[in-house]
């Protein structure tokens, strides 16, 4: 039989859940948000970041993945993630919660100067191990999605596509948009070749994705 392309990641096995545990279970703490390049902490350990279109359920996802339910601030307004934050996990991992890309609330010379800031980060990070792309489950890839991938392929960042709110649709109407976002990872040489899906409500994928991002260094 054919092997899917893009399959979902399998859930990982007990010694990968383990560091993705204890990883996650040790001090996790907000460093700082970061409103220009020249602001960003000194480049000390390997970072991984979350991006995706605005209320995609970034903050809410980093809540999950690491127990604390105010982490992040999390909303249900368009934009209200305004800067690069940056969060220690221990000494080891640095979580980074991007500003929201496409439509936000809020005026478009600032609007424009979060994209400006997001695209020189994914551009120059040189401790930057992994992006995550987040894809809402009720909606798939979107134009705005497919420039930030391009952005990625471009830098040459791996990226990892994280499809989220999968408690919020039917199974029938899940599997139709994994078959989108599928044909769409297809097209990018820098996509890492499984889907993590995810409910941050339900806790689906939550253990999946702790595993991943202890195994990167």
């Amino acid at each position: 039989m054919m092997q899917l392309s893009f399959p979902e990641a399998a859930a990982p096995d007990a010694r990968a859940a383990e560091a993705g545990r204890l990883l996650f279970a040790g001090p996790c703490d907000f460093v700082k948000g970061v409103v220009a390049m020249d602001g960003l902490p000194p480049a000390d350990r390997a970072e991984v970041c979350f991006a995706g279109r605005s209320n995609v359920g970034k903050s809410t996802l980093l809540n999950a993945l690491t127990g604390r339910r105010a982490l992040a601030r999390a909303s249900n307004t368009p934009g209200r993630t305004q800067e690069i934050n940056y969060f220690a996990l221990g000494e080891s991992h640095y979580l980074v919660d991007l500003p929201g890309y496409g439509y936000a609330q809020a005026p478009k010379p600032k609007v424009e100067s979060w994209q400006r800031l997001l695209k020189a980060y994914l551009g120059g990070r040189v401790s930057l191990r992994r992006a995550f792309v987040l894809i809402d489950a009720r909606h798939g890839p979107k134009p705005v999605d497919e420039e930030i991938m391009t952005l990625l392929d471009r830098a040459a960042v791996t990226f990892q596509a994280v499809l989220t709110k999968a408690d919020k649709v039917k199974a029938k109407d899940r599997d139709a948009v994994l078959e989108k976002l599928r044909a769409s990872l297809a097209t990018h040489p820098t996509a890492f070749p499984e889907i993590v899906v995810t409910s941050a409500e339900k806790g689906t994928g939550i253990e999946t994705l702790r595993a991943i991002i202890a195994g990167l260094d």
